[in-house]
This record gives C-alpha cells, structure tokens and sequence, in this order.
C-alpha cells in the first residue's frame, strides 16, 4: 500500500468534525481536548496509511475496521518505549530531589509518589528502581507509595503486568537488570519487592477525581499535547496534589502557563523540576 501525500488528503471542517465524534465514540478519546493542528498532523498519519483521501472515508473505515480501530488509537496514545526515558532527569531527581526531600521528611517515613499518564508502566518502575538505589537497605524503613494512572486500558493492564522487552532495558546497564528483573520466557519481569511498591489505575487527569499529598509528581510529555485552557486546569490541580515543597517533574518541551507560574519556583530549570510553594 503506497501512501498518499499530504496535499491529496481533502480536510472538511465538517467531515472532521463526525470522524472526531466517531474517535469518541469507538475509543473513548475526547479529541476537543486536544491541539487540533496536532490532532490533524496524527490523523494524517493513518489516513495515509490507509489510503483514506478525506475525513468521511477515514471515519467510514473506522466503522467496519476493528484493527485500523486498534492502529488509531495507539497513534493517539503517548506511549514511552524504554525505562529511565531521559536518564539526566532521573540523575537530577536521585541526586537533588531526593536527599532534599529525605532531609524535609525527618521522622516522618512516608514517600508518596505520582506517575501521572503512566502509559506502559516504564516511568513508575523507573521511580521504583531509583528509590531501590538511593534508600538502599533503609527502604525497609519507608512506606512507599508509587499511584501509576493512565485513561487508556490497555496501558494500565501492561503496567499492571511489569513486563518489558529487552530493547526498553537497553539504556538502563546489565547490573540493573540483574538486581530489579527477572526473565520471563524472552522479556523480563520487574521483580516483586520493586514491583509491590506500584499500584497502577485508571484515571483521567481531566474528569478523574482529584489526588492529595504527593511529594513527587512525574508529569511528562503529556500536558504538551492539551490545549492551554486545560493545561492551566491540570496544572492547579497538580499544585493541589502535592504536599507544600513537594517536586513536580515536567516533559523537556513543557512549560508552566496560567497561574501556575506564581505557584512553583525553580528547582532544576534545564530537568524542568519545579518546587510547589509553601501556602502562606
């Protein structure tokens, strides 16, 4: 199948307007939520592949085709495809975030953390694996909570599995795989003492109910993709979900906007980490 340029793909406001309808229809996908010109250029990606010429030819497809469905919605879907994704940002997490907030907690031994569209599971078992390293033999001391949520179902049930291909462990070194995974026929597992400090759910950062007394949260490559009204929306509610002087942990190409910009101060401006200001 060849696939067809950009320039013969006919838009139609109207044609695209049903084909979003049908999106949430079949996935459960609110497309209105996000940039349109981005929605469009991931749109035209499958309408290409599948030799679709317009929006009522792509979404007629959708209606007889359960896999184009299936193709749709992983093009849709953010996923991340390795652990420790941008390891300088888990570097600068380890070897500032953690011993500030170690030195905040004092007596107190509880860690709570949020992996906030989780996707497969490969961003919380990283924070899983990097508060291994770090406590080390006095995790058994700490009452750690890792609350991993994605929207889409299948995500949330790879997660829940802890199962990784041996390509998405190609950055993170041999000693790591040794000590936190297990084979498992030709993937590796996350073993049960990392695993156990996961709990995966579903959640939907813009309707979903909302969370409290997080000290990290992990944030990223998500937000980007919102339109700002609703970026300014979840960044409150994730000020509200951290425990003052908690960490929120942003994507690379992400920026706080609205009133978020009065409400967290720097903490590592170039591994987009920012510290929620103390409520006066």
């Amino acid at each position: 199948m060849m696939n067809l340029p950009l320039d013969t793909i006919r838009e139609d406001e109207t044609e695209f307007s049903d084909l979003k309808s049908i999106i949430k229809r079949k996935i459960g996908f609110n497309c209105e939520d996000y940039k349109q010109p981005h929605l469009k250029r991931r749109l035209a990606v499958r309408l290409r592949a599948t030799e679709s010429r317009s929006y009522r030819d792509y979404a007629q497809m959708l209606s007889k085709n359960e896999d184009e469905v299936k193709k749709l919605k992983e093009t849709l879907t953010v996923n991340v495809t390795e652990l420790f994704r941008n390891p300088e940002t888990f570097d600068s997490v380890r070897n500032n975030v953690l011993p500030e907030l170690i030195k905040q907690k004092g007596i107190n031994k509880v860690i709570k953390v949020w992996s906030a569209g989780c996707s497969n599971g490969e961003e919380p078992y990283s924070i899983a694996i990097m508060l291994n390293e770090f406590l080390g033999h006095s995790i058994k001391r700490y009452n750690i909570s890792i609350q991993a949520t994605d929207i889409d179902d299948d995500s949330i049930a790879k997660a829940e599995m802890a199962i990784f291909q041996p390509k998405q462990l190609e950055k993170i070194g041999q000693e790591r795989i040794n000590r936190f995974f297990v084979k498992k026929d030709n993937d590796y597992q996350v073993i049960d003492e990392v695993k156990k400090l996961v709990k995966v759910k579903r959640h939907d950062l813009i309707s979903g109910p909302k969370f409290s007394g997080f000290d990290i949260l992990f944030c990223r490559n998500v937000t980007i993709y919102f339109e700002q009204s609703l970026q300014e929306i979840l960044y409150m509610n994730f000020y509200n979900a951290l425990n003052d002087g908690g960490y929120f942990v942003m994507g690379k190409t992400e920026t706080l906007v609205g009133p978020s910009t009065q409400l967290f101060k720097r903490f590592d401006l170039k591994e987009r980490i920012f510290q929620k200001k103390e409520k006066i």
